[in-house]
């Protein structure tokens, strides 16, 4: 799994990156034969100023299925990303999920017509 890891009017420190991929290696792993590859944002919507105003974005590519976006806000980035990582872990899952099931059902569609053509 590729992760492209950007941040915006701060600096990205080791701590950090190793952070993100380590949370997105739990919320994701077991999807990454769906996952061609996983862009984070990080930034800081106020900067000094403070307040809740740290912002991690993350969009994740599938291969054939639409991109999943999250973002989340929080007053600490670290909560930020973890949040933010676990509901990409559960809305990719229930993304591949109705694909198995619609996948399946179309394969029913196509037994029955094959079984109309033969009668």
């Amino acid at each position: 799994m590729q992760i492209d890891i950007q941040a915006r009017n701060f600096p990205l420190t080791d701590a950090l990156r190793n952070h993100i991929e380590r949370r997105l290696g739990f919320a994701l792993s077991t999807r990454d034969d769906h996952i061609q590859r996983v862009m984070v944002r990080l930034s800081d919507i106020n900067g000094p100023r403070g307040g809740a105003d740290k912002c991690c974005h993350i969009q994740v590519i599938l291969t054939h299925l639409p991109d999943v976006v999250i973002e989340d806000t929080e007053v600490d980035l670290y909560v930020a990303i973890d949040r933010a990582a676990d509901r990409a872990g559960r809305t990719i899952g229930r993304r591949l999920s109705r694909q198995r099931i619609r996948s399946r059902s179309a394969g029913l569609y196509d037994i029955e017509s094959t079984a109309e053509l033969m009668h």
